[in-house]
């Protein structure tokens, strides 16, 4: 085939909508992916205030308030979104009209503009984005051992979920060990999905490796028991795990985007909303610089990708989540204590400004001061050492720089 301008490698929320943004600005695309068709069976959700203008009202699927419980209990001050994945999908698909799509699994990228697939044969594209996910078949680095998010759920009817959350209510995280374990913390999440549904999730937030989808289903269970539910056996479950500390995508002729870049906040795996914002931004840069050359168009979507305020607060995002893994177990409600107790504002921008430097430090900064001096010092240590290898080996074997 001829070549395109544009190759998106994936076919998830993030390579539909940047192939997309591409399509509509007059170039040539193409969407590579093992089963570019398949339903997409994950929960997607984001803050009201995130959700992109151009995205529909029945892509929504429910709004309520959010809440945390760390030692005491927050209201967050915004509302969470959950998304109707199906409609989203749909809404997308229609999106990328005049794309191209190809079935098939990328292997590689042996030069700029080349893309090889498992079969040998190979695609080509003046710009080739790397949208793949966690698996980023474009990129040369990876976490040898992943600090990961994974979480175990149940689809419960709104009644069976009632002593957990309201009506109009969603809890984004509930660190009471409620689930009678000690051990590495975890949190239980509750959102709602329309139509009388409810997801509770038991969520370890990072660890490094990952928890066992084994502990947090017997804890989802014990937790729910706490609470005088039984859940029943026929309920649909939700199985979650996703790397959240995955080196910036550094495929030398490509250009990571959504979790492949990553664009996933370690604080609350996050991605899609931040990926449904920028595409058209990606889209545009590509645009306008591709009549210049592929190469100056591929910079100039890193750029968009990755400015430098957007690698600044990437970097201060990670020596956080570094301090997470590093934190004693009994001290994880303490942090999230004096997190949600912090003004708005600076809970939004850490959480959401991907390129906010002077919001984000000074959030950070408010933190340092709102805390007790065992709580920062556990927040200081990880600026000053090299990261943890590993959970399992204990804060102990980390090195200093």
């Amino acid at each position: 085939m001829d070549a395109m301008d544009v190759l998106v490698v994936g076919a998830g929320p993030a390579g539909l909508a940047v192939a997309g943004a591409c399509a509509r600005r007059g170039l040539a695309t193409a969407v590579l992916d093992p089963g570019p068709d398949r339903p997409w069976t994950a929960t997607y959700g984001m803050w009201s205030r995130e959700l992109p203008d151009d995205l529909p009202a029945a892509v929504v699927a429910a709004r309520a308030a959010g809440r945390a419980i760390a030692r005491t209990e927050h209201r967050l001050g915004w509302e969470y979104a959950v998304l109707d994945v199906p409609a989203l999908q749909s809404h997308l698909t229609a999106q990328a009209d005049g794309v191209r799509f190809h079935t098939g699994r990328a292997v590689g990228s042996p030069q700029r503009g080349v893309v090889t697939l498992t079969d040998g044969s190979e695609l080509r594209a003046d710009v080739v984005i790397d949208a793949g996910g966690r698996w980023r078949p474009l990129a040369y680095s990876r976490a040898e051992v992943p600090a990961e998010q994974t979480a175990f759920g149940l689809v419960l009817d709104a009644e069976t979920a009632a002593p957990l959350v309201s009506a109009g209510d969603a809890l984004f995280m509930d660190w009471r060990p409620d689930h009678g374990e000690t051990g590495w913390p975890t949190f239980l999440y509750v959102i709602p999905l329309g139509g009388g549904q409810v997801l509770v999730e038991e969520t370890s937030l990072a660890r490094r490796p990952g928890l066992p989808l084994s502990t947090l289903r017997r804890r989802l269970h014990a937790r729910l028991a706490h609470h005088g539910i039984r859940a029943p056996e026929t309920a649909r479950s939700e199985r979650v795990s996703f790397p959240v500390d995955q080196p910036r995508h550094d495929g030398v002729a490509t250009v990571g985007f959504g979790a492949a870049a990553p664009l996933i906040h370690p604080a609350s795996g996050f991605s899609v909303a931040g990926s449904l914002r920028l595409a058209p931004r990606v889209a545009d840069a590509i645009a306008a610089h591709l009549p210049a050359g592929p190469e100056e168009a591929l910079a100039a979507a890193r750029d968009v990708v990755w400015s430098r305020s957007a690698q600044v607060v990437h970097r201060i995002r990670r020596i956080g989540l570094e301090a997470l893994l590093r934190m004693p177990p009994d001290q994880i409600p303490g942090f999230f204590d004096v997190f949600f107790g912090l003004p708005e504002h600076h809970r939004w921008t850490y959480l959401t400004a991907r390129d906010d430097v002077r919001g984000t430090l000074a959030a950070m900064g408010r933190l340092f001061g709102e805390s007790d001096n065992r709580l920062r010092w556990h927040l200081v240590i990880p600026a000053l050492r090299r990261r943890l290898p590993s959970n399992d080996q204990g804060p102990q074997r980390a090195e200093t720089l």
